[in-house]
Protein backbone atom coordinates (compact mmCIF):
# COMPACT_ATOMS: atom_id res chain seq x y z
CA UNK A 1 0.00 0.00 0.00
CA UNK A 2 1.65 3.54 -0.97
CA UNK A 3 1.44 7.12 0.32
CA UNK A 4 1.74 10.07 -2.06
CA UNK A 5 -0.44 9.13 -4.89
CA UNK A 6 -4.21 10.37 -5.75
CA UNK A 7 -6.94 7.29 -4.27
CA UNK A 8 -10.77 7.55 -5.65
CA UNK A 9 -11.69 6.59 -2.07
CA UNK A 10 -15.81 6.71 -2.86
CA UNK A 11 -18.12 7.18 -5.35
CA UNK A 12 -18.90 10.97 -5.57
CA UNK A 13 -23.13 10.03 -4.43
CA UNK A 14 -22.00 8.11 -1.43
CA UNK A 15 -20.38 11.31 -0.09
CA UNK A 16 -23.00 13.47 1.32
CA UNK A 17 -22.97 16.49 3.95
CA UNK A 18 -23.36 13.17 6.55
CA UNK A 19 -19.90 12.19 7.63
CA UNK A 20 -19.25 8.93 5.90
CA UNK A 21 -16.35 6.57 7.30
CA UNK A 22 -13.76 5.14 4.45
CA UNK A 23 -11.59 2.34 5.58
CA UNK A 24 -8.28 2.25 3.02
CA UNK A 25 -4.72 1.55 3.54
CA UNK A 26 -5.58 -0.04 6.75
CA UNK A 27 -6.58 3.50 7.96
CA UNK A 28 -9.70 5.31 8.72
CA UNK A 29 -11.11 8.45 7.03
CA UNK A 30 -14.19 10.45 7.31
CA UNK A 31 -15.31 12.53 4.00
CA UNK A 32 -17.97 14.76 3.44
CA UNK A 33 -19.94 17.87 1.86
CA UNK A 34 -19.87 21.09 3.63
CA UNK A 35 -22.99 23.17 2.65
CA UNK A 36 -21.26 24.66 -0.79
CA UNK A 37 -21.33 20.54 -2.09
CA UNK A 38 -17.47 20.34 -2.09
CA UNK A 39 -16.18 16.86 -0.51
CA UNK A 40 -13.22 16.83 1.93
CA UNK A 41 -11.44 14.19 3.19
CA UNK A 42 -9.65 13.74 7.07
CA UNK A 43 -8.37 11.21 9.38
CA UNK A 44 -10.77 9.81 10.92
CA UNK A 45 -9.32 10.29 14.21
CA UNK A 46 -10.15 13.04 16.65
CA UNK A 47 -6.81 13.55 18.92
CA UNK A 48 -8.76 14.26 22.01
CA UNK A 49 -9.80 10.65 22.73
CA UNK A 50 -9.86 9.09 19.54
CA UNK A 51 -13.36 9.22 18.90
CA UNK A 52 -14.99 8.54 15.52
CA UNK A 53 -15.45 11.83 13.43
CA UNK A 54 -17.50 9.71 11.51
CA UNK A 55 -20.16 9.34 14.08
CA UNK A 56 -20.66 12.54 14.43
CA UNK A 57 -22.54 15.47 12.15
CA UNK A 58 -21.93 19.08 10.45
CA UNK A 59 -22.24 22.62 12.29
CA UNK A 60 -22.11 24.63 9.13
CA UNK A 61 -18.53 23.97 7.67
CA UNK A 62 -17.33 22.32 10.48
CA UNK A 63 -17.52 18.61 11.66
CA UNK A 64 -18.64 17.83 14.80
CA UNK A 65 -16.64 14.81 16.76
CA UNK A 66 -19.65 13.32 18.73
CA UNK A 67 -17.89 12.04 21.68
CA UNK A 68 -16.44 15.71 23.33
CA UNK A 69 -18.38 17.86 20.34
CA UNK A 70 -14.67 19.54 19.55
CA UNK A 71 -15.13 21.35 16.09
CA UNK A 72 -13.25 20.52 13.16
CA UNK A 73 -12.55 22.88 9.67
CA UNK A 74 -12.00 21.48 6.81
CA UNK A 75 -8.60 22.24 6.80
CA UNK A 76 -8.01 19.70 10.15
CA UNK A 77 -8.05 22.46 12.77
CA UNK A 78 -9.92 22.49 15.89
CA UNK A 79 -11.81 25.74 16.10
CA UNK A 80 -13.77 24.75 19.27
CA UNK A 81 -13.15 22.80 22.81
CA UNK A 82 -16.55 23.01 24.28
CA UNK A 83 -15.54 21.98 27.79
CA UNK A 84 -13.12 24.27 27.21
CA UNK A 85 -15.89 27.07 26.55
CA UNK A 86 -16.42 29.37 23.42
CA UNK A 87 -14.07 32.16 24.13
CA UNK A 88 -10.97 29.63 24.67
CA UNK A 89 -7.87 29.60 22.88
CA UNK A 90 -7.52 26.16 21.37
CA UNK A 91 -4.31 25.28 21.25
CA UNK A 92 -2.31 24.44 17.38
CA UNK A 93 -2.34 20.55 18.86
CA UNK A 94 -5.92 19.95 18.45
CA UNK A 95 -6.17 19.65 14.63
CA UNK A 96 -6.34 16.30 12.46
CA UNK A 97 -4.73 15.25 9.10
CA UNK A 98 -6.62 16.84 6.09
CA UNK A 99 -6.16 15.73 2.82
CA UNK A 100 -6.69 17.38 -0.77
CA UNK A 101 -9.49 15.89 -2.46
CA UNK A 102 -10.73 16.11 -6.15
CA UNK A 103 -14.12 14.49 -7.72
CA UNK A 104 -13.66 13.22 -11.23
CA UNK A 105 -14.86 9.96 -13.14
CA UNK A 106 -17.60 10.10 -10.57
CA UNK A 107 -15.16 9.47 -7.38
CA UNK A 108 -14.07 11.49 -4.79
CA UNK A 109 -10.41 10.73 -4.77
CA UNK A 110 -7.78 11.98 -1.35
CA UNK A 111 -4.08 12.66 -1.75
CA UNK A 112 -2.67 10.35 0.63
CA UNK A 113 0.27 11.98 1.12
CA UNK A 114 2.35 14.83 1.88
CA UNK A 115 3.90 15.86 -0.72
CA UNK A 116 3.44 19.48 -2.10
CA UNK A 117 1.26 19.90 -5.18
CA UNK A 118 4.39 20.25 -7.40
CA UNK A 119 5.45 17.39 -6.69
CA UNK A 120 2.45 15.05 -6.74
CA UNK A 121 1.45 12.11 -9.31
CA UNK A 122 -1.17 12.99 -11.58
CA UNK A 123 -4.44 11.28 -11.80
CA UNK A 124 -5.05 9.10 -14.94
CA UNK A 125 -6.60 10.64 -18.26
CA UNK A 126 -9.50 8.89 -18.84
CA UNK A 127 -11.41 11.17 -21.62
CA UNK A 128 -14.52 8.26 -22.41
CA UNK A 129 -15.70 9.45 -19.17
CA UNK A 130 -16.90 12.57 -20.72
CA UNK A 131 -17.96 11.21 -23.91
CA UNK A 132 -22.04 11.11 -24.32
CA UNK A 133 -21.73 8.15 -26.36
CA UNK A 134 -21.22 6.16 -23.67
CA UNK A 135 -23.95 4.15 -20.68
CA UNK A 136 -22.27 4.06 -17.59
CA UNK A 137 -23.15 1.79 -14.76
CA UNK A 138 -21.01 1.53 -11.14
CA UNK A 139 -20.69 -1.08 -8.92
CA UNK A 140 -18.49 -2.75 -6.12
CA UNK A 141 -17.06 -6.30 -5.22
CA UNK A 142 -15.29 -6.90 -2.00
CA UNK A 143 -13.37 -10.02 -2.37
CA UNK A 144 -10.90 -10.95 0.45
CA UNK A 145 -7.59 -10.50 -1.09
CA UNK A 146 -4.82 -8.17 -1.46
CA UNK A 147 -5.28 -5.41 -3.86
CA UNK A 148 -2.19 -5.73 -5.93
CA UNK A 149 -3.15 -9.36 -7.01
CA UNK A 150 -6.37 -8.31 -7.90
CA UNK A 151 -4.95 -5.46 -9.79
CA UNK A 152 -2.89 -7.70 -11.65
CA UNK A 153 -5.51 -9.80 -12.41
CA UNK A 154 -7.54 -7.24 -14.35
CA UNK A 155 -4.53 -6.70 -16.78
CA UNK A 156 -3.75 -10.55 -17.44
CA UNK A 157 -4.55 -11.30 -20.79
CA UNK A 158 -3.31 -14.62 -20.41
CA UNK A 159 -5.88 -16.07 -18.08
CA UNK A 160 -8.81 -15.17 -20.13
CA UNK A 161 -9.53 -18.71 -21.64
CA UNK A 162 -9.08 -20.46 -18.98
CA UNK A 163 -10.70 -18.74 -16.15
CA UNK A 164 -13.12 -16.55 -18.62
CA UNK A 165 -13.64 -19.17 -21.45
CA UNK A 166 -17.03 -19.25 -22.03
CA UNK A 167 -16.70 -15.35 -21.88
CA UNK A 168 -14.33 -13.81 -23.86
CA UNK A 169 -11.06 -15.55 -24.55
CA UNK A 170 -10.62 -19.48 -26.01
CA UNK A 171 -9.07 -22.31 -23.90
CA UNK A 172 -8.39 -24.05 -27.86
CA UNK A 173 -6.49 -21.13 -29.04
CA UNK A 174 -4.66 -19.42 -25.68
CA UNK A 175 -1.65 -17.63 -27.59
CA UNK A 176 -1.09 -14.38 -26.71
CA UNK A 177 0.41 -12.56 -29.21
CA UNK A 178 3.94 -10.99 -28.69
CA UNK A 179 3.02 -7.08 -27.46
CA UNK A 180 4.98 -4.34 -26.09
CA UNK A 181 4.21 -2.21 -23.08
CA UNK A 182 3.15 1.68 -24.18
CA UNK A 183 4.49 3.33 -20.93
CA UNK A 184 3.02 6.56 -19.04
CA UNK A 185 4.35 8.28 -16.17
CA UNK A 186 2.42 6.58 -13.84
CA UNK A 187 1.49 4.08 -15.82
CA UNK A 188 1.32 1.43 -18.89
CA UNK A 189 -0.93 0.47 -21.76
CA UNK A 190 -0.85 -3.35 -23.56
CA UNK A 191 -2.87 -4.10 -26.68
CA UNK A 192 -3.22 -7.55 -27.79
CA UNK A 193 -6.11 -9.45 -29.85
CA UNK A 194 -7.94 -12.61 -28.24
CA UNK A 195 -9.14 -15.30 -30.22
CA UNK A 196 -13.08 -15.24 -29.41
CA UNK A 197 -15.01 -18.21 -27.29
CA UNK A 198 -17.33 -20.80 -29.04
CA UNK A 199 -20.50 -19.28 -29.42
CA UNK A 200 -22.54 -20.02 -26.42
CA UNK A 201 -25.10 -17.24 -25.96
CA UNK A 202 -28.54 -16.79 -26.56
CA UNK A 203 -30.42 -13.89 -28.14
CA UNK A 204 -28.66 -9.84 -28.59
CA UNK A 205 -25.04 -11.39 -26.99
CA UNK A 206 -24.92 -13.87 -28.87
CA UNK A 207 -23.84 -11.46 -31.85
CA UNK A 208 -21.21 -10.32 -30.02
CA UNK A 209 -19.11 -13.36 -29.30
CA UNK A 210 -19.34 -14.53 -32.83
CA UNK A 211 -16.28 -17.18 -33.14
CA UNK A 212 -15.85 -16.84 -37.00
CA UNK A 213 -14.49 -13.19 -36.65
CA UNK A 214 -10.62 -12.81 -36.46
CA UNK A 215 -10.41 -12.03 -33.10
CA UNK A 216 -11.29 -9.38 -30.71
CA UNK A 217 -9.37 -5.99 -30.09
CA UNK A 218 -8.63 -5.15 -26.34
CA UNK A 219 -6.39 -3.09 -24.60
CA UNK A 220 -5.51 -3.03 -21.07
CA UNK A 221 -3.88 -0.11 -18.88
CA UNK A 222 -3.08 0.32 -15.19
CA UNK A 223 -2.01 3.52 -13.13
CA UNK A 224 -0.55 3.87 -9.94
CA UNK A 225 -1.69 3.10 -7.15
CA UNK A 226 -5.02 1.10 -7.69
CA UNK A 227 -6.47 1.90 -11.25
CA UNK A 228 -7.11 -0.58 -14.14
CA UNK A 229 -8.78 -0.20 -17.48
CA UNK A 230 -10.09 -2.95 -19.83
CA UNK A 231 -11.20 -1.87 -23.38
CA UNK A 232 -13.00 -4.32 -25.43
CA UNK A 233 -14.18 -3.79 -29.25
CA UNK A 234 -17.12 -5.95 -30.16
CA UNK A 235 -18.84 -5.88 -33.40
CA UNK A 236 -21.77 -4.02 -31.30
CA UNK A 237 -19.87 -1.88 -29.99
CA UNK A 238 -16.98 -0.83 -27.28
CA UNK A 239 -16.84 -2.16 -23.94
CA UNK A 240 -15.07 0.05 -21.31
CA UNK A 241 -14.88 -1.38 -17.35
CA UNK A 242 -12.16 0.92 -15.45
CA UNK A 243 -11.70 -0.74 -12.01
CA UNK A 244 -10.56 1.16 -8.81
CA UNK A 245 -8.65 -1.59 -6.48
CA UNK A 246 -9.14 -0.12 -3.08
CA UNK A 247 -7.00 -2.06 -0.25
CA UNK A 248 -9.07 -1.89 2.59
CA UNK A 249 -6.72 -4.19 4.32
CA UNK A 250 -3.78 -6.64 3.63
CA UNK A 251 -6.49 -9.31 3.46
CA UNK A 252 -9.17 -7.86 2.14
CA UNK A 253 -9.75 -5.07 -0.95
CA UNK A 254 -13.15 -3.20 -2.57
CA UNK A 255 -13.01 -2.66 -6.52
CA UNK A 256 -15.09 0.49 -7.47
CA UNK A 257 -15.75 -0.32 -11.05
CA UNK A 258 -17.76 1.39 -13.78
CA UNK A 259 -18.67 -0.25 -16.75
CA UNK A 260 -18.89 2.13 -20.27
CA UNK A 261 -20.99 0.77 -23.22
CA UNK A 262 -21.26 2.08 -26.67
CA UNK A 263 -24.09 -0.74 -27.42
CA UNK A 264 -27.08 -1.58 -25.75
CA UNK A 265 -27.65 1.76 -23.92
CA UNK A 266 -31.05 1.76 -22.60
CA UNK A 267 -32.05 1.53 -19.10
CA UNK A 268 -33.46 -1.97 -20.08
CA UNK A 269 -29.87 -3.58 -20.72
CA UNK A 270 -28.52 -1.97 -17.34
CA UNK A 271 -29.16 -4.89 -15.09
CA UNK A 272 -27.90 -7.75 -17.39
CA UNK A 273 -24.46 -5.37 -17.75
CA UNK A 274 -24.21 -5.36 -14.21
CA UNK A 275 -24.63 -9.15 -13.55
CA UNK A 276 -21.90 -9.65 -16.42
CA UNK A 277 -19.40 -7.80 -14.93
CA UNK A 278 -20.36 -9.65 -11.37
CA UNK A 279 -20.04 -12.45 -13.42
CA UNK A 280 -16.46 -12.02 -14.47
CA UNK A 281 -15.46 -11.04 -11.12
CA UNK A 282 -16.97 -14.08 -9.42
CA UNK A 283 -15.17 -16.28 -11.79
CA UNK A 284 -11.88 -14.43 -11.09
CA UNK A 285 -12.40 -14.49 -7.05
CA UNK A 286 -11.75 -17.89 -6.43
CA UNK A 287 -8.58 -18.39 -8.48
CA UNK A 288 -6.89 -15.57 -7.20
CA UNK A 289 -7.40 -16.08 -3.74
CA UNK A 290 -5.60 -19.43 -3.73
CA UNK A 291 -2.81 -17.67 -4.78
CA UNK A 292 0.62 -17.63 -2.69
CA UNK A 293 1.68 -15.98 -1.75
CA UNK A 294 -1.10 -13.57 -0.34
CA UNK A 295 1.23 -10.53 -0.83
CA UNK A 296 2.40 -9.51 -4.45
CA UNK A 297 6.30 -10.23 -4.04
CA UNK A 298 9.23 -7.15 -4.21
CA UNK A 299 11.73 -9.60 -6.02
CA UNK A 300 10.74 -9.76 -9.78
CA UNK A 301 12.60 -13.08 -9.43
CA UNK A 302 10.14 -14.52 -6.93
CA UNK A 303 7.76 -15.62 -9.52
CA UNK A 304 8.75 -17.19 -12.78
CA UNK A 305 7.35 -14.35 -15.77
CA UNK A 306 7.35 -15.09 -19.50
CA UNK A 307 6.51 -12.85 -22.12
CA UNK A 308 2.84 -12.32 -21.85
CA UNK A 309 3.17 -10.92 -18.51
CA UNK A 310 4.67 -7.52 -19.78
CA UNK A 311 1.97 -5.27 -18.40
CA UNK A 312 2.30 -6.84 -15.12
CA UNK A 313 6.10 -6.64 -15.00
CA UNK A 314 5.76 -3.64 -16.14
CA UNK A 315 3.44 -2.64 -13.40
CA UNK A 316 6.13 -4.61 -10.68
CA UNK A 317 8.84 -2.19 -11.93
CA UNK A 318 6.54 0.62 -11.40
CA UNK A 319 5.89 -0.40 -7.58
CA UNK A 320 9.26 -1.16 -7.19
CA UNK A 321 10.74 2.57 -7.43
CA UNK A 322 8.25 3.58 -4.92
CA UNK A 323 8.97 1.14 -2.76
CA UNK A 324 12.19 2.16 -3.09
CA UNK A 325 11.91 5.69 -2.66
CA UNK A 326 10.12 5.35 0.68
CA UNK A 327 6.23 5.39 -0.26
CA UNK A 328 5.54 1.60 1.11
CA UNK A 329 3.43 1.97 4.32
CA UNK A 330 4.43 -0.59 6.46
CA UNK A 331 1.67 -2.39 7.67
CA UNK A 332 4.28 -5.15 9.72
CA UNK A 333 6.02 -2.50 11.77
CA UNK A 334 2.40 -0.34 12.27
CA UNK A 335 1.37 -3.95 14.04
CA UNK A 336 4.32 -4.81 15.81
CA UNK A 337 5.74 -1.80 17.01
CA UNK A 338 2.06 0.24 17.66
CA UNK A 339 0.33 -2.52 18.20
CA UNK A 340 -3.34 -1.32 19.82
CA UNK A 341 -1.80 1.27 21.81
CA UNK A 342 -0.66 4.02 19.61
CA UNK A 343 -2.25 5.50 16.07
CA UNK A 344 -0.34 6.56 13.25
CA UNK A 345 -1.80 8.31 10.33
CA UNK A 346 -0.40 8.88 6.84
CA UNK A 347 0.95 12.47 6.92
CA UNK A 348 -1.07 14.86 5.22
CA UNK A 349 0.36 17.99 2.86
CA UNK A 350 0.55 20.53 5.85
CA UNK A 351 3.16 18.67 7.86
CA UNK A 352 5.56 19.78 5.38
CA UNK A 353 4.06 22.64 4.11
CA UNK A 354 3.20 24.73 7.38
CA UNK A 355 6.73 24.93 9.20
CA UNK A 356 4.77 26.82 12.16
CA UNK A 357 2.87 24.02 12.79
CA UNK A 358 5.83 21.40 12.63
CA UNK A 359 5.37 20.33 16.24
CA UNK A 360 1.92 20.28 16.35
CA UNK A 361 1.20 16.61 15.71
CA UNK A 362 -0.31 14.29 18.14
CA UNK A 363 -0.63 11.37 15.98
CA UNK A 364 2.68 9.54 14.99
CA UNK A 365 2.79 8.80 11.06
CA UNK A 366 2.79 5.76 9.21
CA UNK A 367 6.26 4.01 9.29
CA UNK A 368 7.86 2.73 5.73
CA UNK A 369 9.60 0.18 4.29
CA UNK A 370 13.13 0.27 4.12
CA UNK A 371 14.41 -1.87 1.04
CA UNK A 372 17.24 -3.98 1.85
CA UNK A 373 19.43 -4.94 -0.42
CA UNK A 374 22.63 -6.82 -0.59
CA UNK A 375 26.05 -5.33 -0.38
Amino acid sequence: MLKNFWWPLEFSHKVTEKPLRVTALSQEFVMYRTPDGVAHTLSDLCVHRGGALSGGWMNGDCIVCPYHGWEYTQDGACTLIPANGRDAVVPKKARVDAYPTVEKYGYVWAFLGDLPEAERPTMPDIPQFANPDYKITRGIFEWDVYYERALENSMDASHAPFVHGGAFGNREEPEIPDYQVEHYPYGGMMEVTLKPPKRNFKGLWNRLYDENRPGVKTRAWFFMPCVTILEVNLPMGQLLLVNMHIPVTEEKTITKWTSLRTFFKGNWADSDAVKRVFKIFNQDYPVVLEQRPELLPYDLGAELSVKSDAIQIAYRRMRQKYIDMGWQIDTHRIATEFGRQQAVVIPSPARREVPELANAWVLKEVPTKEVKRDA
